[in-house]
């Protein structure tokens, strides 16, 4: 519970002071930024049409990669285009509808992101420990209907939580400490009382949200190993675990940066480490999912000499 009107006041904009208040690391801050935003962009849209052009990724791994790439350039996006935007304009406010249009884009691309990884643990568990049945089970129609949840319950579970942050009367501050307009940030500058709010993001947002998915992908990976535990020869081992090597990497990695994140303590000096978390979570995330896929995805890598020689014949007749 957080009731404090002492120096309360209505606001019609906030202030978003960004990654550092040092002056001297703005314009390195903005092309690192900048750097890693093209990349993410390239890398993820190199991932999605190669998925779209090249038949032989049609597969539903791939279905469920391409998505994930538009979620990480989204993601990316919506959060890092304010830094770059920042410091171009040199305009640090963003009006109090626009911010809160930030939170629920970004809880609800959040939100997706697990769910779609969820959705590859259970394709990766199908493949590896019901291979007969994979085909029948992974169609077409179950894929678009498991992307088409994915995205809908991410949209929809953020709604709330939304509606009861944007009808909170007063803040403290205006000041934002953070890059982006984030749900925390903002809870802790309200002098309304969040008690509601809190016990919905305990509720929906960790154990719904978070938990459910995470609990639903460790259990198709607990499936999995031990399915390839029984394979008799170490080549098999060796290419079962190939096939969910990628995506175990990008589901460990994004599960240990939001437990970094959101459970740090509410002090005072957590803030900045809350920050530079989750400048991990909307930057590096989305920049090394493309990395990862492409480089230890042999299939990525032979669509991707495919079509290299083909824009390469394409021009030699042209």
């Amino acid at each position: 519970m957080h009731i404090n009107t002492t120096n309360s006041t209505m606001v019609t904009y906030f202030i978003i002071n960004g990654i550092s208040d040092h002056a001297e690391l703005q314009v390195l801050i903005f092309l690192l930024v900048l750097l890693i935003y093209l990349i993410t962009l390239g890398g993820n849209m190199t991932i999605l049409l190669l998925v779209c052009l090249d038949r032989h990724l049609h597969t539903p791994m791939y279905f469920f990669l391409g998505n994930l790439s538009i979620l990480d350039m989204s993601s990316t996006t919506v959060t890092l285009h304010k830094i770059l935007a920042n410091f171009i304009s040199g305009n640090k406010t963003i009006s109090f509808n626009a911010c809160m249009t930030q939170v629920y884009i970004f809880a609800s691309l959040t939100g997706q992101e697990l769910l779609i990884l969820t959705a590859m643990g259970y394709d990766r568990y199908v493949a590896i420990c019901n291979p007969l049945r994979y085909h029948m089970v992974m169609n077409h129609t179950t894929c678009a209907l498991l992307a088409t949840a994915c995205w809908m319950f991410g949209f929809l579970q953020v709604i709330p939580p939304v509606v009861i942050l944007s009808r909170f009367s007063c803040y403290t501050s205006n000041e934002i400490n953070h890059f982006f307009c984030d749900m925390v940030p903002l809870m802790r500058l309200s002098c309304s009382d969040t008690s509601l709010l809190q016990l919905l993001n305990l509720t929906e947002g960790l154990i719904l949200s978070t938990m459910t998915p995470f609990c639903l992908t460790f259990t198709s990976y607990v499936f999995i190993i031990l399915t390839i535990t029984k394979i008799p020869s170490i080549a098999g081992r060796r290419k079962a675990f190939y096939t969910c090597s990628s995506h175990l990497t990008v589901v460990i990695f994004l599960y240990i940066i939001l437990a970094c994140q959101y459970v740090t303590p509410p002090s005072t000096s957590s803030v900045e480490v809350n920050k530079l978390f989750s400048l991990f979570n909307t930057a590096a995330i989305p920049l090394l999912n493309p990395l990862i896929y492409s480089l230890k995805n042999k299939d990525v890598k032979s669509a991707l000499r495919r079509r290299l020689r083909w824009f390469k014949h394409i021009k030699q007749i042209g």
